[in-house]
Formats: structure tokens, sequence, C-alpha cells
């Protein structure tokens, strides 16, 4: 089976900043992927790409059949298998949460009022946020509107789901909020990768942890690797508790 995304040989720069240098991995259907390491390492730039937020300057990258490398690629299609969660919410204030849900499925998928609220439903129960439908995003915690960021890309029935640092705004307790989503999705059998410092959940819920540094990755494997790195590098991390 071949996997569901792919990077070959991935090189961006920003001006005469490289921040990929030649990076490559893949992930398997069904797969959580931990991406790691410090800031400036090239892990939120690496999801980007693979979201065609950023264009890459040379490599290919393959996600759910599309080829995200090539300039032809329908976006709209591509976007519709993938979706991803920042660390800013980006909801809509003047919308409900539930119109924020449906807005997407509606125009993107022509799916019927009725249809989109239906989904909007049930991927609100998915996240814990059923009776919030009606509410305004101000009228939540940051945990809830993380939680409502989820619940708006799981309405489009995406193949894969990118999560970046969606944690680093909230205090420890929206944080367990916010994991234990993610962690229901990752039994429920979604395919995610994710940007995180949080340590403790990357070693419960990952299959694989990918460490990236200097814009490459340089060690990669089951979540043990934090336990007995075979790098300094990653050893130095895992040390500084980051």
């Amino acid at each position: 089976m071949s996997p569901i995304v792919e990077l070959r040989d991935v090189h961006k720069s920003f001006g005469p900043v490289k921040v990929l240098n030649g990076v490559s991995f893949s992930v398997d259907k069904g797969q959580v992927v931990a991406i790691i390491g410090r800031s400036g390492s090239g892990k939120s730039t690496a999801l980007r790409c693979i979201n065609r937020l950023e264009t890459i300057d040379q490599g290919e990258i393959d996600v759910c059949g599309h080829a995200v490398h090539d300039p032809a690629l329908a976006l709209s299609a591509m976007r519709a298998d993938v979706g991803i969660v920042f660390q800013s919410y980006n909801l809509f204030p003047h919308l409900t949460v539930e119109e924020n849900i449906t807005l997407a499925p509606r125009w993107v998928k022509k799916q019927p009022t009725a249809t989109a609220r239906e989904t909007a439903q049930r991927v609100l129960a998915q996240v814990g946020l059923a009776e919030k439908a009606a509410a305004y995003p101000e009228q939540l915690s940051g945990g809830q509107q993380q939680r409502a960021a989820i619940a708006r890309s799981l309405a489009m029935s995406p193949q894969v789901m990118l999560f970046d640092e969606v944690t680093s705004a909230l205090d420890p307790e929206l944080t367990g909020e916010v994991l234990r989503v993610m962690e229901g999705l990752a039994r429920d059998g979604m395919t995610m990768l994710l940007v995180t410092h949080e340590m403790s959940f990357a070693r419960r819920v990952a299959d694989l942890i990918v460490f990236m540094h200097q814009g490459r990755v340089w060690e990669t494997g089951p979540a043990e690797i934090l336990d007995a790195p075979r790098t300094a590098e990653l050893r130095q991390f895992v040390g500084s508790g980051l």
C-alpha cells in the first residue's frame, strides 16, 4: 500500500534563508506522525508545504493522490482531502460556531443547508461542543475555540488532518481538552500529522516521530526514540524538556 503522504527531497528557502534542506518522509493511512524540533527547524514550514500554503523550490510532495508540487494542482480538490488546524483558531467572529462549520461544506461541497447543519452537529458532538452551535467565538474559551476549529476541518471529511502547534497558546487545562479530542481522532483511525511541543502526548499517541534539525529530518522512528535517542541533537532536545 502506497503512503497517503510522501515528501521526497523537499527544499524551501525564504530569500537567502534555507528552511527545508532535502526533507523526506512518508506517512501511511491511519498513522499519527509527530513532527518535533526546536523553533526554526522547519517543522511548520514542512506542514504548510504539505497543504500548499507554501510552494516548494525543489522535490516532490504527494498527498492523498494529489501531486502537491505540480503547478497544475487542483488546489480546492486537494484541500478538501487535507484539513489543517492552526495555533490561531481563525474562526469568523461574526458567525456562530455552526455557521463557521457549515460555510465550507455549503460553498465547496455544495451541500444543502440542512445537510451541512447535520454535519455540523455531528462534528461538534465529536469534539464535545454539541451545546455551543449557536454561540459566537468570543463566547468560547480558547480550548473551545480550538475544538471548534478542529470540528470545522472535520466537517469536510478530510483523509488527512494537519495540526500546527494547536495547543501552544493554551494553558495546561485547555491544552488537555484539545489533546483529548486529538487522541479520540487517532483512535478512530484519522491520519494525522502534528507539529507539537507536547512530548508526553507525542509519546502516547504518535506511531512515528520525525525530529527535525536545521531544516533536515535528523532522526525518525517510533515513540521509543524519545527514550533512547541515537543522535546528540535529539538527546539534547529531549533533555531540555522542550
